[in-house]
C-alpha cells in the first residue's frame, strides 16, 4: 500500500522543513497543504524543500485545518493512494510514530486511527490541567455523540485513515475548523468504520493552540447535541430497528409520562394542602423508575454497538506493502 502524508500549513515555516525531514522513508507521497497562509508557507516549502515526495498544495482562502485536510484527502484519492496521515507542521506531533499509525491499517484490523495521549498516566504528565480537563469533558461528549465509546482525546490530530473508506465519505460536509476531529467521527459511525485509538505522548513546542475551551465549549455542546441526534435517528429509527430502539422509545416515553404526572400531582398537592397519596406517588414514580431503567439498557446497547469489521476490508481488495 502506498502511504502518504498530509501537513496543513498555517504559519508553520519555523518548524515545518523539520517535520518534513523526519518523515520516513515508507511514505511515497507528502502533501503539504498551504491554507492562505499570511507567512506564504507553501512558497517558503518549495523554496527551501529538497524532498522529491513533497507536493505543494494551496487554498485560495482560508478553509480550516479540516478544509485544508479534506484538500489533501481528495488529491490522495485521485492519485490511488492508499493511506492518508495527517500530522500537523508545528511540530508537535513526532513523525517517527507514523508506523504505529499505519500498521492498523495495512493490517486490514481498523479503517482509520487517531492519537491518544490520555492513555498512559506518564503520557499527559507535560499537559496543562485545563487542557487535560477540557479534553476528558470532549472527549465524553464525543463517545456521546459519534458512538465510538472505545476512544478518547477525540480532538487529537495525529490521525490515519484508509482512502477507499474516505471516498464514501461528504468530504465537502466535514467541519472546516475545530470540529473537523470529532465531525470525521461522526461521519465514520455513519458508515460503521473501525476506529482504533494509537497511544502517543503530548509534545508541546513554542507554538500555542488556538483552541480556547471556554470559547468553543457551547459551539461544541450545540454541535455534539445535533450530532446525538442525527445518529440516533440514523442507527436507530430509519437504518435498524433493533432491540436498543425499543429501550429508548419506551424508556422516554415513561419517564416523560411519569415525570409529567408527578409534576401534575406535586403542583394539585401544593395548591390544595394536601399531602399526595401513597398511590399516586407510586403511580409517578413507577414509570420513572422503569423508564430510567430502560435508558440505561439503552445506553448499556450503545455502549456494546461498536462496528468490530474493518469497512476497508470489503471495500479494497488487499494489495502488497509498497514503500
Amino acid at each position: 500500500m502506498r502511504i502518504a502524508v498530509a501537513i496543513p500549513c498555517y504559519k508553520v515555516t519555523q518548524h515545518v522543513l523539520g517535520v518534513l525531514a523526519a518523515i520516513g522513508p515508507e511514505v511515497h507521497t507528502i502533501y503539504a497543504v498551504d491554507d492562505a497562509c499570511p507567512d506564504h508557507s507553501g512558497r517558503f516549502i518549495e523554496a527551501h524543500n529538497k524532498d522529491p515526495r513533497v507536493k505543494v498544495l494551496f487554498n485560495s482562502e482560508n478553509r480550516g485545518v479540516g478544509g485544508a485536510i479534506v484538500t489533501a484527502y481528495k488529491a490522495a484519492i485521485a492519485e490511488g493512494l492508499d493511506i492518508v496521515v495527517k500530522i500537523d507542521g508545528d511540530g508537535q506531533m513526532n513523525p517517527a510514530l507514523l508506523p504505529k499509525f499505519t500498521f492498523p491499517l495495512l493490517r486490514g484490523e481498523a479503517d482509520y486511527t487517531k492519537g491518544n495521549r490520555f492513555f498512559r498516566p506518564e503520557s499527559v504528565q507535560g499537559m496543562p490541567p485545563v487542557r487535560l480537563f477540557g479534553n476528558a469533558v470532549l472527549s465524553f461528549m464525543t463517545k456521546l455523540s459519534c458512538g465510538y465509546w472505545n476512544i478518547m482525546d477525540p480532538t487529537n490530530g495525529y490521525t490515519a485513515a484508509r482512502t477507499c473508506v474516505l471516498a464514501e465519505l461528504p468530504l465537502d460536509k466535514l467541519e472546516k475548523r475545530y470540529f473537523f476531529e470529532t465531525d470525521m467521527l461522526f461521519r465514520l459511525n455513519t458508515l460503521r468504520a473501525v476506529v482504533k485509538d494509537i497511544p502517543m505522548d503530548s509534545v508541546y513546542a513554542d507554538e500555542e493552540s488556538n483552541l480556547k475551551i471556554g470559547k468553543v465549549l457551547p459551539e461544541f455542546l450545540k454541535k455534539h447535541a445535533s450530532r446525538l441526534w442525527r445518529r440516533y435517528v440514523y442507527n436507530y429509527l430509519v437504518r435498524d430497528f433493533n432491540v436498543g430502539t425499543l429501550y429508548s422509545l419506551f424508556g422516554g416515553v415513561l419517564l416523560t409520562v411519569g415525570s409529567a404526572f408527578g409534576a401534575m400531582h406535586w403542583l394539585d398537592s401544593a395548591l390544595s394542602n394536601q399531602p399526595a397519596t401513597s398511590g399516586t406517588v407510586m403511580l409517578a414514580a413507577l414509570p420513572v423508575l422503569i423508564g430510567i431503567q430502560f435508558l440505561i439498557a439503552f445506553l448499556h446497547y450503545d455502549v456494546s454497538n461498536l462496528p468490530t469489521e474493518p469497512l476497508s476490508n470489503s471495500l479494497a481488495a488487499p494489495q502488497p506493502y509498497e514503500s
